[in-house]
C-alpha cells in the first residue's frame, strides 16, 4: 500500500500501448457526451426526435458489435479493429466538414455502428495479451486510462460546442486516428493460433477452448450467464445516477441542483483516478466474486441513502460511497469474465456478455421514469437499492457454489 502504482510495473508491453491509446481516445470523446445538445440546439431536433435518434444509435451498436465479434474470432482482432476504427473516425472527419447539415446525423449513426464492431475486437485483444496473473492490474490500468482521458475530454469539447462545433468532430477523429497509429505500430495480431487452441483443450482453467456456436457455449458456461444477469442489476442501479440523480438534485435544490450534480460527477471522476490503484492493491488478494459482492453492498448503501439525503455534503459523501463500489466492480468484473471465457470465443463473448450486462442501462430510464411518475422519488431510490441488493445476493450465491465445486 506504500506504493500502489507499483502494481502497474512489469505488465505486458501491449498493455502500456493500449493504456496510452485509451487515454488519447478518451480525451477525444467529444461527440457522444454532447450529442443530445448538438441534435437539439445545433440541428434543431425536438427532444422526442433526439431521444428516438439516441435509441436508434443504441440499436445500431448491437448488430455492429455482434458482427465485429464474429469477425474478431474468425479473421483476427487487429484485422477488425484497425479498419473499423479508421472507418468510424472517417465518419467523424466527414461530419466535421459537413457540420450543421442533415448529413451529420447519418454519419454519426454510421460511426456508432463501426464503434460497435471495434469494441469486441479491442476487448479480445486486451485478454489475449494478458495472463491470469497480470490481468487484473492490466485491466485496471486501462480503466484508469479511460477515466484520465474522459476527465479532460468533455471539458475541451465544451469549449468547442458553441465556438467551433465542427471541431467536436475533427477533434474526435484526430484523437481516434492517433490511437490507431499506436495500435498499428506497437501491437501484433493477437488472435490465438490453431496450435494454441488445440493445446488449450487440456487446460483446467475456464479459458479452455470450446466447440460450437456462441449460444451453445454460453449456455454450457452457466456461471457466466448467471454472473451477467446479476451485473444487469448493477447496471440498472448505476444508470439511475445519470437519469434520476439530476432530477433529484434539481427537485431539492432548484437552480442550484444542476451545478451540484456537475460537482458530483466531477467528484466521481476524481475519486476513480485517485483511488483505483489503492483499491486494486488492497483487494487483489481476495476472490474477485467476493470483491464484486462488496461493491454491490456499497451500491446498495449509497443508492438507498439518496432516498433520505437533503444536504449537499451528504450527496457528495454518497458519491464517494458508490464510486468506490464502481471502482471495485469495474476492476474485478472484466478480470473474472476473462478468466472464465473460452479462448476460442473471446471476441463473441466480448460482444454478447456486455449486451446482457448493459441491458440494465437501457431499461433504467423507462422504469425509473414510471416509478417517479406514479409513486415518489424516494421510492425510486429504495427500489434502486433493492436492485443492487438483488445483484449482490446473486453474486454472493454464485461465489458460494463456485467455491463449493
Amino acid at each position: 500500500m506504500n506504493h500502489p502504482l507499483s502494481i502497474y510495473r512489469g505488465l505486458p508491453a501491449p498493455i502500456y500501448t493500449l493504456f496510452f491509446a485509451t487515454v488519447i481516445n478518451s480525451v477525444g470523446i467529444f461527440v457522444y457526451p454532447f450529442l443530445t445538445l448538438y441534435l437539439t440546439q445545433r440541428l434543431g431536433y425536438p427532444p422526442a426526435k433526439a431521444g428516438l435518434f439516441l435509441t436508434l444509435a443504441s440499436i445500431l451498436y448491437v448488430p455492429g458489435s455482434l458482427l465485429g465479434s464474429k469477425l474478431a474470432d474468425t479473421i483476427g482482432r487487429k484485422r477488425v479493429f484497425v479498419p473499423c476504427e479508421i472507418l468510424m473516425n472517417g465518419c467523424y472527419l466527414a461530419a466535421g466538414f459537413l457540420e450543421g447539415t442533415a448529413w451529420v446525423s447519418a454519419l454519426v449513426l454510421t460511426a456508432l455502428f463501426f464503434d460497435g464492431m471495434v469494441d469486441p475486437a479491442r476487448e479480445a485483444m486486451k485478454i489475449d495479451v494478458t495472463s491470469a496473473e497480470n490481468r487484473q492490474a492490466s485491466f485496471s490500468l486501462i480503466y484508469l486510462g479511460h477515466n484520465l482521458g474522459f476527465a479532460l475530454g468533455p471539458v475541451i469539447a465544451g469549449l468547442f460546442f458553441y465556438r467551433a462545433p465542427a471541431w467536436l468532430f475533427f477533434g474526435n477523429a484526430a484523437a481516434g486516428f492517433l490511437s490507431i497509429v499506436l495500435i498499428i505500430l506497437k501491437i501484433k495480431e493477437s488472435k490465438p493460433t490453431k496450435e494454441v487452441l488445440k493445446e488449450s483443450r487440456a487446460w483446467k482453467s475456464g479459458e479452455r477452448a470450446e466447440d460450437g456456436g456462441t449460444l451453445k457455449v454460453l449456455f454450457s458456461r452457466v456461471r457466466l450467464l448467471v454472473f451477467s444477469l446479476c451485473i444487469t442489476c448493477f447496471s440498472y442501479a448505476y444508470s439511475q445516477t445519470l437519469f434520476a440523480l439530476p432530477l433529484l438534485t434539481t427537485s431539492l435544490f432548484g437552480e442550484a441542483g444542476a451545478p451540484l450534480y456537475g460537482r458530483m460527477m466531477a467528484l466521481n471522476g476524481v475519486v476513480v483516478v485517485l483511488l483505483t490503484p489503492f483499491a486494486v492493491t488492497l483487494l487483489r488478494r481476495f476472490d474477485p466474486l467476493a470483491n464484486i459482492t462488496l461493491s454491490g453492498l456499497l451500491y446498495t448503501i449509497g443508492f438507498s441513502l439518496f432516498a433520505f439525503a437533503v444536504r449537499e455534503p451528504v450527496f457528495l459523501l454518497l458519491v464517494v460511497v458508490y464510486t468506490i463500489g464502481e471502482i471495485i466492480s469495474a476492476t474485478n468484473q472484466g478480470y473474472w469474465v476473462a478468466n472464465n471465457t473460452p479462448i476460442s470465443h473471446r471476441g463473441r463473448f466480448s460482444a454478447i456478455l456486455p449486451i446482457i450486462m448493459g441491458s440494465g442501462h437501457a431499461i433504467a430510464p423507462i422504469i425509473g421514469g414510471a416509478i417517479i411518475q406514479y409513486t415518489a422519488m424516494d421510492v425510486l431510490w429504495l427500489t434502486t437499492a433493492l436492485a443492487a441488493l438483488a445483484g449482490t445476493v446473486g453474486i454472493a450465491l454464485l461465489r458460494r457454489f463456485t467455491v463449493a465445486r
